[in-house]
C-alpha cells in the first residue's frame, strides 16, 4: 500500500532494552538531543523501570528488569541489549485485536483506560518482536510518554520516527502475519503506515534490529545498543 494512502495506523513508541539503564539512556539523549525523559512508575508490574524520551509525537522507550523472572530479562540473556517492543496507534482497536484473534495469535496483556486502550500481541504468535496495539484519546494524546501527554497533546524534542526493521528467520511469512493484523497490504517484506512510515523485515537472528529516526539537523549518525542500533537518517 502506497504511504500517500491513509491506513489508519502509525508507530507511536519503539521499545529498546538494557542491562544497565542509566549509561543506556544517557547514551542515547546525547546523540538524539532528547528532553528530560519520563520515568512510569507503573512498569513495576512488569518487574521492570523505564525511561521515555519524547521525539516529536513519537516516544523512544528503554526498560531494564528490576526482578527475576520478567520477559525483559529472558531477552537479555538470549541476545544482550537490543530491541523489545514496538508500539502501534490503530483507529479501530476491536478490529485490529478481532484479527489477531483470528489469525491464533494469543494476547499476552491488554487494559482499557479512559484516555486508551492497549492490547500486547503474544511474540511467539506474531513474530519478530512483542508487537502492541493501541488507541488513544484523543488521538493526539499518549499516556506512556508520561502527564504532558495523558489525555493531551503533549511536545516532544525536534524530530520523528520514520521506520524500523524487525529480524526474522522467514521474513516473507512474519510480514504476511504483521500484515493481517494491521490491517495492511504488505508490499513485498515492507509494511507503509501512515506518517510516510515503514516497517520492514529482513532475514537474520529474530527481534527489533534497527530504529530509523529523522532530526532537524540532517546529520547521519547512529547509537549502537547491542542488538540493535539507532540510526539517524
Amino acid at each position: 500500500m502506497p504511504a500517500s494512502q491513509p491506513t489508519g495506523v502509525r508507530l507511536r513508541q519503539a521499545v529498546l532494552v538494557a542491562e544497565d539503564l542509566q549509561p543506556a539512556q544517557q547514551r542515547l539523549r546525547d546523540v538524539l538531543g532528547l528532553k528530560e525523559p519520563f520515568r512510569d512508575p507503573n512498569v513495576a508490574l512488569f518487574g521492570l523501570e523505564n525511561t521515555v524520551f519524547s521525539l516529536g509525537e513519537n516516544f523512544i522507550e528503554i526498560v531494564s528488569p528490576t526482578t527475576e523472572g520478567t520477559a525483559a530479562g529472558r531477552q537479555l540473556e538470549r541476545q544482550g541489549d537490543g530491541g523489545y517492543m514496538l508500539i502501534f496507534q490503530v483507529d479501530d482497536l476491536e478490529d485490529a485485536r478481532e484479527r489477531a484473534l483470528a489469525a491464533d495469535v494469543r494476547i499476552a496483556w491488554e487494559i482499557d483506560l479512559e484516555d486508551i486502550s492497549t492490547v500486547h500481541l503474544h511474540p511467539a504468535d506474531i513474530g519478530g518482536t512483542i508487537l502492541s496495539i493501541d488507541r488513544p484519546l484523543p488521538p493526539e494524546s499518549w499516556r506512556w510518554g508520561g502527564p504532558d501527554w495523558t489525555g493531551q497533546t503533549g511536545e516532544g524534542a525536534p524530530g520523528r520516527l520514520t521506520g524500523v526493521t524487525v529480524r526474522v528467520p522467514e521474513p516473507e511469512a512474519v510480514v504476511s502475519r504483521w500484515a493481517e493484523v494491521l490491517g495492511l497490504d504488505p508490499d513485498g517484506t515492507t509494511l507503509h503506515l501512515d506518517r510516510n512510515q515503514t516497517v520492514s523485515f529482513e532475514a537474520g537472528d529474530e527481534g527489533l534490529a534497527e530504529i530509523t529516526v529523522e532530526l532537524p539537523d540532517g546529520e547521519p549518525r547512529h547509537v549502537d545498543f547491542g542488538a540493535a542500533r539507532v540510526v539517524i537518517a
